[in-house]
């Protein structure tokens, strides 16, 4: 990943709680508060990219036929139905 630097400072604004939460993680670990929170970000931006290529990839499977749907009402109903003989064995 390439790390872009800004001549600017952005500013960012947090609850007094999840300012304490992240005052208190910069005092555990050593780090400053704004290299905790550029971590975050990363992080969360990596996620984001990883689930949209797993949904990309679903799609995918789908529109060739390699995978079927399944009728969502269907499976919620079986579902309900094995919740029902579970809780009758009980």
């Amino acid at each position: 990943m390439e790390a872009f630097t800004y001549s600017e400072a952005m500013e960012v604004h947090f609850t007094a709680d999840l300012q304490a939460k992240l005052d208190k993680l910069a005092t555990e670990t050593g780090r400053p508060t704004g290299e905790l929170v550029e971590d975050v970000v990363a992080g969360y931006f990596d996620e984001l990219a990883q689930a949209r290529e797993m949904l990309n990839s679903r799609y995918d499977d789908l529109k060739s036929g390699r995978v079927k749907p399944i009728d969502g009402e269907a499976f919620f109903e079986s579902l309900r139905q094995r919740e029902d003989e579970l809780l009758k064995k009980q």
